[in-house]
């Protein structure tokens, strides 16, 4: 299976779950939407616009002819709404989680904020603006840089995570430390709850650090247990994931306030190659310490995460290694790859040679 590269590519070419999108003559803009949060209330979310519309046509234009041509076909077809991307179930999951929130709390502000960011031109957003209303998504707040990197902007927005499909700017992210993921499509993405959010994470370099992987990549998997195991009562370092899950916590605790534990439309997966009986307890003894609740722990000991991904059908899984993001999206589950931690090596080998792009995002 080979994903689509995220420099070149633009979404997915997988229309099914969500049917044909037509041509838009007259768009409409609902008339009732709530009002968005003040950033530093809300999660915030940044969504490159290649991760959350497939905008491959576009990208292929841009590449052969160029941007003048690019900017003029996105104006001739702006009333032609983009197809949805691999982060569009993602972001709908998060408005269905939102629309509960209101009903339970109708003046709070804690709830997820969705945040276009995009180096596109101002000439473009007209189709974006015209695509989200389509869709009928809440996406009231843009940023349009015109060619110039959007990090700069995140901890402006308040970004709680920011997901893309160039590299370049997740690693940028990364350290501006910003939790940040490359987002792959599948060739086929699997149908997911409309009604729970259901979000899945490896451990080691994603919620934690790399410490122990670092053990394990120097001196192989009996010197990584007897590491774990001399320190199962030290806690382990935070990763770069440990701010979202925190935040998705504390939206789940809102409903478990209302007595809504067993029917949360929030539920979050540890999907972790360690073994639970061998190196589990430090990994559990670290979200207690952290007040971290996680609704179910999966520990693969070794095994691929595919199948077991499959079986969960989350709406995002985040992982350090491109083994397990490649086995993720074979059994149709968008994985996001955090380029994060000693696993990255061959990662910036193959970086080392490529120049930060320019394209559209």
């Amino acid at each position: 299976m080979s994903l689509k590269d995220s420099q070149d590519f633009t979404g997915t070419g997988n229309r099914a779950p969500w049917g044909d999108t037509g041509t838009v003559e007259k768009p409409s803009t609902p008339t009732r939407k709530p009002k968005p949060p003040k950033p530093e209330n809300a999660v915030t979310i940044g969504v490159s616009a290649r991760v959350l519309f497939n905008m491959e046509t576009e990208q292929q234009i841009y590449e052969r002819q160029g941007l003048e041509e690019y900017i003029k076909y996105q104006v001739e077809h702006e009333t032609q709404p983009f197809t949805p991307g691999p982060a569009f179930s993602f972001v709908k999951a998060l408005e269905a989680v939102n629309a509960q929130l209101r009903e339970l709390y109708p003046e709070s502000e804690e709830l997820f904020d969705v945040v276009l960011m995009t180096n596109n031109h101002a000439y473009v957003g007209l189709r974006l603006i015209n695509t989200i209303n389509h869709h009928q998504l809440f996406i009231e707040r843009f940023c349009m840089t015109g060619g110039n990197s959007p990090i700069g902007y995140l901890k402006a927005y308040h970004t709680n995570l920011y997901l893309s499909a160039d590299p370049v700017k997740v690693r940028e992210a990364l350290e501006e430390g910003i939790a940040a993921a490359t987002m792959f499509t599948p060739e086929k993405m699997a149908e997911v709850s409309e009604s729970q959010l259901r979000v899945a994470f490896d451990g080691d370099a994603v919620l934690f650090s790399d410490e122990s992987e670092r053990i394990y990549k120097a001196h192989g998997l009996d010197k990584f247990f007897e590491h774990e195991k001399a320190h199962e009562n030290k806690l382990l370092d935070h990763g770069p994931l440990k701010g979202f899950l925190e935040a998705l916590g504390k939206l789940q605790k809102k409903f478990y306030g209302k007595g809504q534990r067993m029917e949360c439309p929030i539920r979050t997966y540890l999907v972790t190659a360690r073994s639970a009986a061998s190196s589990g307890t430090r990994a559990l003894k670290t979200l207690r310490s952290w007040g971290l609740e996680i609704d179910e722990a999966l520990f693969m000991a070794g095994a691929p995460k595919g199948p077991m991904l499959e079986k969960i059908r989350p709406h995002i899984f985040f992982d350090d290694q491109m083994f397990h993001v490649e086995g993720a999206a074979e059994m149709g589950t968008v994985a996001c790859h955090v380029p994060y931690g000693v696993a990255q090596g061959v990662t910036k080998r193959e970086m080392n040679g490529r120049e930060t792009s320019s394209a559209p995002k």
